[in-house]
């Protein structure tokens, strides 16, 4: 290994994967295609596509982008059991570099819940890591809980894990506890004092629970580790995982005292990140490192007039370098569709012909109720309208009347599978009112986790976002559109919800996720 090699930090991105298990998050079959193509195109090294034994939804996704995937390593996660590995395997041999990753729980509280001894368990971790390697040459073994295993007892496992033939050995801090010291120290001991550590790749994989998954990340990197594991925005469990922009910029802009580089393209992070926003239904929030909407902007008075005479006096990162455009183009009702095309290319949007045209036909609508459309107004108009062809819940019309005494009455036609349906529902607000039409046209007992609203852009003729989450029979979904009339906007993306609620209540027994693997890393 050379020592330009040595300073490369490789990205293992677990978006589809571990960021999929947040809860609300589950992407489409056609959404995980498309995440993972951008992934691979921005030069992520490793795409953990999912967890093939959950269902065979996710198994199908993952060897569908085992078998499209052009650059990326694409790697596959499994218990500790034969039958998930061979799984694992089925789904991502198909790729031109396939990874097998298989864990366990290697903490006093993880080895209580299949109760296996110490011995017991290292035998497992033999046993079935020798399996994974004669399937595929390579193999990241992982003990979940890492950091609150004991020593001793880690360090034996992954001696064992390194002598069965795993090829990367990935330490977890499964539920964000460790902080950066303890993540820098624990990678060089075990660099320093297990027996074949010198031949493999030690990974991080940090949980952001106390806020710390970006530093214990860095901090893991400085202790010898070479693989970080992330995902874009930070989504994933319960406060979420490492963000890879964070990382990735930390290391390119601090090149002075972390002198490691990865291959990522950077200019593509802003983009994948409003997709993955999109898909997810997880809005980045607007003081978000790297990503966030003010992470460029400033207000201040003090900043602006430094920022006017020299932009380095309050930025440390140009916005072009992580794909922010610096010009906000307003586009008009006289613009044409090759504007059109060349604007959303200038965003990283790129459409098909038949795509455009849609979204061409939308935009001038959107043109005759806006004076200007601005960058944010057309990418929330091209997400807005996707999936539109396989959904069964289409709104045709709304209207809503409202009361001084705060009661509003709305009248909705919905097409139903092709069915067009009315109905006329009261309510206590326009919102209200329209959501019990909703019901009332199609009876659900879907609970309402989250209703959100935010302006895309400026002023009253801003378009809203509105985000809808949507709880029922242990199935989450989330909706979101947009659109300069918040009370269509609130009534479109609760329908998207229910579509996508839809989508999973038929394929019951796929989408399912009732396998112990939650918190897994």
């Amino acid at each position: 290994m050379t020592d330009t090699d040595k300073d490369r930090v490789v990205i293992f991105d677990t978006t589809l994967r571990d960021g999929e298990q947040s809860p609300g998050a589950t992407m489409t079959h056609a959404e995980k295609l498309e995440i993972a193509g951008l992934l691979d195109e921005m030069g992520v090294d490793i795409i953990e596509a999912g967890f093939p034994i959950a269902s065979d939804g996710d198994f199908n996704a993952v060897s569908e982008i085992a078998k499209n995937s052009q650059n990326s390593v694409i790697c596959g996660l499994a218990r500790a059991n034969f039958k998930d590995i061979d799984r694992c395997w089925e789904a991502v041999q198909h790729a031109k570099r396939p990874r097998i990753h298989t864990f366990i729980g290697t903490s006093p509280l993880h080895r209580a819940i299949p109760n296996l001894t110490q011995d017991e368990m290292a035998d497992k971790i033999h046993d079935t890591v020798s399996h994974a390697r004669n399937l595929c040459d390579n193999v990241q073994w992982s003990p979940m809980d890492a950091t609150r295993t004991e020593w001793d007892y880690l360090a034996r496992v992954v001696e064992i894990a390194i002598k069965a033939g795993a090829t990367t050995i990935n330490i977890p801090d499964t539920v964000g506890y460790t902080a950066p010291v303890e993540s820098a120290d624990l990678i060089r001991r075990l660099i320093e004092e297990v027996p074949g550590a010198d031949e493999v790749v030690f990974a991080t994989h940090c949980h952001n629970d106390l806020g710390m998954a970006t530093a214990n990340a860095l901090a893991a990197v400085a202790g010898g580790a070479r693989q970080i594991e992330c995902t874009i925005n930070g989504l994933g469990e319960r406060a979420g995982n490492t963000a890879l922009e964070e990382v990735v910029m930390a290391m390119k802009v601090r090149s002075d005292i972390m002198p490691f580089y990865t291959e990522i393209d950077a200019t593509k992070l802003m983009h994948i990140s409003r997709r993955v926003a999109t898909v997810s239904g997880f809005n980045v929030q607007f003081n978000k490192a790297i990503v966030g909407k003010n992470a460029f902007a400033h207000e201040s008075g003090i900043h602006q007039d430094g920022m006017l005479k020299n932009a380095e006096t309050f930025e440390i990162m140009r916005p072009e370098d992580v794909g922010l455009t610096e010009t906000n183009i307003v586009m008009g009702k006289h613009s044409g569709r090759a504007a059109l095309r060349s604007k959303l290319s200038d965003l990283g949007i790129e459409l098909a012909d038949n795509q455009l045209n849609d979204v061409f036909v939308r935009f001038k609508e959107l043109a005759d109720r806006k004076k200007e459309v601005f960058d944010d107004d057309l990418i929330a108009l091209v997400t807005a309208g996707e999936n539109a062809e396989e959904d069964r819940l289409i709104l045709k019309s709304l209207r809503v009347v409202c009361g001084t005494s705060g009661q509003a009455e709305a009248e909705m036609v919905m097409t139903i599978d092709g069915v067009e349906k009315t109905a006329a529902e009261q309510g206590d607000g326009p919102v209200d009112a329209t959501f019990k039409a909703v019901r009332e046209l199609h009876p659900n007992t879907a609970h309402l986790s989250l209703y959100q609203v935010h302006a895309v852009t400026e002023g009253t003729d801003a378009q809203a976002t509105v985000s809808v989450r949507l709880e029922e029979d242990g199935n989450i979904a989330t909706g979101q559109s947009a659109d300069t009339d918040t009370v269509v906007a609130s009534a479109k993306a609760y329908i998207n919800a229910l579509n996508r609620l839809l989508v999973r209540r038929d394929k019951v027994g796929q989408d399912q996720r009732e396998i112990s693997y939650k918190d897994v890393s």
